[in-house]
């Protein structure tokens, strides 16, 4: 009688072993259609050789205990080396805007390339990535800073 159940329970065992290594490998669902053949072929094997009520009761198990450790391993990823332990907030890194760049409102400086509306000018000495509001404006045109809006330096012709 045991030896009905134990190769059933072994390939439900490697079911649930090959679901976890799916979360773990990128195998785009190979892994999980063979943990289905994995269940499927167990469940088979319960109706077939044991009875019906008992692969009702494996088909029921399957159906709650697989969620579950599913869930147990997402949990235990999500506390592993191998997964990404901080997330980026808002505030941290999205803007790429150099520090003093709000001091550049108003200042004077010089077109060093074709503004199509975008280019680069020269501000206090240094060499921007800016942006006029549309209009074409020809190098070494005076421009003056506009507006600083995130990483964009919005210029126009003096």
């Amino acid at each position: 009688m045991i030896k009905d159940f134990l190769w059933p329970v072994i390939l439900q065992l490697l079911g649930i072993v090959v679901i976890i290594a799916e979360m773990i490998l990128p195998s785009a669902g190979l892994l999980t259609i063979a943990a289905l053949g994995l269940f499927g072929y167990s469940l088979f094997l319960v109706f077939s050789t044991i009875s019906v009520t008992t692969g009702f009761i494996f088909l029921i198990a399957d159906m709650i205990l697989v969620p579950v450790f599913i869930l147990i391993s997402i949990k235990a990823l999500a506390a592993s080396p191998a997964t990404l332990k901080t997330a980026l907030k808002s505030e941290e890194g999205t803007t790429v805007l150099r520090p003093g760049a709000e001091q550049l409102l108003g200042s004077e400086g010089k077109a060093t390339t074709d503004l199509r509306p975008s280019g680069t000018a020269s501000i206090n000495g240094k060499r921007y990535d800016v942006v006029s509001n549309g209009e074409y404006i020809s190098k070494d045109t005076i421009i003056i800073v506009t507006a600083v809006n995130g990483n964009r330096v919005v210029v126009k012709a003096k």
